[in-house]
């Protein structure tokens, strides 16, 4: 049980860390703006993104929300991740940058397993 909750943690907080820090951080540079138009999205889109990334990881992260809103939380995360995989693909073709959203999906569906295996009542 132990092991379990310290892979929870971990993938939960590399989640946290990387959709909701990062994207609360960047979401206002010349950077992130180029990226999402780039991508051909209005710019109005990348603060909504960085507003649900940010609600959505904290969503994960605190212990007391409610377990129906943490599972709405890790399938916006699910559906995020693989747009943003379609999108780079769809634009740039298949690289790098359409690889790494699933590599990020992958320590989500980990995280989201070990949710499930700590929450599971002990006989």
């Amino acid at each position: 049980m132990k092991k379990d909750k310290i892979i929870y943690w971990i993938s939960t907080s590399l989640i946290f860390l990387w959709e909701g820090v990062i994207p609360g951080l960047t979401s206002h540079t010349d950077l992130a703006k180029q990226g999402i138009s780039h991508l051909g999205y209005p710019d109005y889109f990348r603060i909504e993104l960085a507003v649900f990334k940010v609600l959505g990881a904290l969503a994960l992260i605190l212990p007391m929300v409610p377990a129906r809103v943490k599972e709405w939380a890790y399938a916006g995360f699910a559906i995020v991740l693989i747009s943003a995989c379609i999108s780079h693909t769809a634009v740039d073709g298949l690289n790098g940058q359409a690889f790494f959203p699933l590599i990020i999906l992958a320590i989500l569906v980990v995280s989201y397993v070990y949710y499930h295996r700590i929450k599971k009542p002990v006989l």
